[in-house]
C-alpha cells in the first residue's frame, strides 16, 4: 500500500514538474486565447441598433416592439467604432419613402471618420446600405444622421450589418438641447433662390446654427425642431387665423411628430439630462401676432409656461431663449416671459439673447431662410453665450 501511495506521489510529482517545464508548449497556450479574443469577428455579424451596440443621436428611439431604432427629429442617428470590412444599414421607410418624392422622403447622409462620404434620400420601403467597404481590416468611427426633418419622413434602422465589430462611441462631457423651428432644422439651405420653397432634398441640420453650435462647442445635441411650429401659432398667412396645432409644447415630450408614420404621442425618457437648453422659438407667432397686444400677451404667458415644462424635464440645465434671424418682432415678449418665470419661480438659470437678423448680403435661401454663412454666424453668437453661461 506505501509503495502504490508513493509511486503515485512520484507520478504526480512529474507530471507538475513536465507540465511546468520551459520546453512545454502548453505555456503559449494563454497568449494564443488572447490574442484571438482581440481581434474582430472574422465572419458576418448583425448588431441591432441599441444604445449597447451604437452610441443614439438627439432623440433617436429604439423600439422594442417593432425592433428597429426610430430616427425622427433632425440629427437622429446612430454612431459607432468599427473594427473590420463591411457595414451595412438595413433601412426601413415609411410612407414617404418612394421614388421621385424629394419634397418629403427623408434624406440622412453617412459619415466615416467625421467625414460625409454618401448624402442619399430613403426612396425605397426597405433599403440597405454599404456604409463601409475595405479589402483589409480597418477601424473607422461610422455615423448615419438624418438630415431633414420629422414633419415630412422619418426613417427606422432595423439592424447593421457588419463583417467585423462594432461598439458605441463614448458621449462627450457636453450634452445641448436645441429647441426651434424650420431655422433649426437647417429649411433651404441648400437652395440659396429666396423664391424656391421647401423640400427635404435641400434641408440640412448639420449647416444649420444649432447643430455648428454643438461642433463649435465639442458636444452632443439634440434638435427638437418642426419647421412653421410656434409657441401659440404656427405660421399663418392670415393674422385672423390661428395655427393651433402647429406648436411645440404640444410634442416637446415626444420622439417627433410625423405626417408620414405616428411618432407622436412615443414619449421621450428625458434619462440624459442637457446642460444647456437653447429656445429658438417665436419666428412663426410673429405671423399671427403681429403688433396685436392681447395676441403678445397670449404668446407671453404661453411661453412662461413652456418654459416651466422644459424645466420640469431638465431640471439642472440653463436655459438659453434666442430669438431673430428671420425677425425679432416678438423679441421684448420672449424677455418679459424669461423675467416672468424666473420671478414666479425664482430659477435664475434662463437667460433670453436676440438672434442679429440675416443679412442679405451673406445670401438668403429658400423662401427666405438663413444660408449656411448666416447660420455660421448664429452659431458663433450663441456658442459665445453658452460658454458665458456654462463657464
Amino acid at each position: 500500500m506505501k509503495k502504490q501511495v508513493l509511486s503515485a506521489l512520484c507520478a504526480s510529482i512529474m507530471l507538475f514538474t513536465s507540465c511546468n517545464s520551459a520546453t512545454e508548449p502548453a505555456v503559449t497556450t494563454p497568449e494564443t486565447t488572447v490574442t484571438t479574443e482581440t481581434t474582430a469577428p472574422a465572419g458576418p455579424q448583425t448588431y441591432i441598433p441599441t444604445s449597447e451596440t451604437v452610441k443614439l443621436l438627439g432623440r433617436a428611439f429604439y423600439d422594442d416592439f417593432d425592433e428597429e431604432l426610430i430616427c425622427a427629429y433632425s440629427g437622429t442617428g446612430c454612431e459607432f467604432t468599427f473594427t473590420g470590412t463591411s457595414v451595412k444599414f438595413n433601412l426601413k421607410g415609411d410612407s414617404a419613402a418612394k421614388a421621385n418624392n424629394e419634397d418629403n422622403a427623408a434624406r440622412y447622409a453617412i459619415y466615416v471618420d467625421g467625414e460625409r462620404t454618401q448624402d442619399l434620400m430613403l426612396d425605397e420601403q426597405t433599403k440597405t446600405i454599404t456604409a463601409f467597404e475595405s479589402e483589409t481590416e480597418k477601424t473607422a468611427v461610422i455615423s448615419l444622421v438624418k438630415l431633414s426633418e420629422t414633419a415630412n419622413s422619418t426613417i427606422a434602422i432595423k439592424s447593421i450589418d457588419v463583417v467585423g465589430s462594432i461598439a458605441p462611441t463614448e458621449e462627450k462631457d457636453l450634452y445641448i438641447e436645441f429647441i426651434g423651428d424650420s431655422i433649426t432644422c437647417g429649411y433651404g439651405v441648400d437652395d440659396e433662390d429666396r423664391n424656391h420653397h421647401f423640400s427635404t432634398s435641400t434641408e440640412d441640420c448639420t449647416k444649420a446654427y444649432a447643430y455648428k453650435t454643438a461642433q463649435m462647442l465639442d458636444a452632443d445635441y439634440s434638435l427638437v425642431a418642426i419647421s412653421g411650429y410656434g409657441i401659440i401659432s404656427g405660421y399663418t398667412g392670415n393674422p385672423d387665423k390661428k395655427s393651433a396645432n402647429q406648436i411645440m409644447p404640444k410634442y416637446y415630450n415626444d420622439i417627433g411628430y410625423s405626417y408620414s408614420r405616428g411618432v407622436a404621442g412615443i414619449k421621450w425618457d428625458f434619462k440624459r439630462q442637457p446642460d444647456a437648453v437653447v429656445i429658438n422659438l417665436g419666428t412663426n407667432d410673429e405671423s399671427y401676432c403681429k403688433s396685436d397686444k392681447d395676441k403678445q400677451a397670449e404668446f407671453t404667458a404661453e411661453y412662461v409656461n413652456f418654459l416651466k415644462q422644459v424645466r420640469e424635464k431638465n431640471p439642472d440645465a440653463e436655459i438659453l431663449c434666442v430669438l431673430g434671424v428671420m425677425g425679432s418682432g416678438l423679441y421684448k415678449c420672449v424677455e418679459e416671459a424669461v423675467a416672468t418665470y424666473s420671478a414666479e419661480t425664482g430659477d435664475t438659470s434662463v437667460y433670453a439673447m436676440r438672434l442679429a437678423n440675416q443679412d442679405q448680403a451673406d445670401g438668403i435661401a429658400a423662401d427666405w431662410h438663413p444660408t449656411e454663412k448666416t447660420h455660421e454666424k448664429t452659431a458663433t453668437a450663441v456658442s459665445e453665450k453658452l460658454k458665458e453661461i456654462l463657464g
